[in-house]
């Protein structure tokens, strides 16, 4: 049974930085590309960032770009994502998931389609 745990999340100010950490179980880590999602407030999960198995490949979604930083360790079964000068909008619940396809062209679509709790990001003003 494949796995996740995020961790990390927390309340901060706008212009903050946080980074999450997510453990995975039950899967060759280092098979798969994996991708962080984040489901604002009412919204619907999204994609923001992937990389591929060796971090050759690296994809960041819209407005993330440029402040957001991915990485990971596959001796440890570990997915990073570095969030560094983060506004409101970033507010949501941050997940991680093996994906498919880590590439602009494809959409970030969950491999497994089994997710962890997540850890939840608030950024206040």
């Amino acid at each position: 049974q494949v796995q996740m745990m995020e961790s990390g999340g927390d309340s901060v100010q706008a212009g903050g930085s946080l980074r999450l950490s997510c453990t995975t179980s039950g899967l060759t880590f280092d098979n798969h590309a994996m991708a962080w999602f984040r489901q604002p407030p009412g919204k619907e999960r999204g994609g923001v960032a992937c990389i591929n198995w060796n971090s050759v490949a690296i994809v960041y979604i819209g407005p993330v770009k440029g402040r957001f930083s991915i990485s990971r360790d596959n001796a440890k079964n570990t997915v990073y994502l570095q969030m560094s000068d983060l506004n409101p909008d970033d507010t949501g619940m941050y997940y991680c998931a093996p994906v498919q396809y880590c590439s602009s062209s494809r959409p970030m679509t969950n491999e497994y389609g089994s997710w962890g709790q997540g850890t939840q990001v608030t950024v206040s003003s």
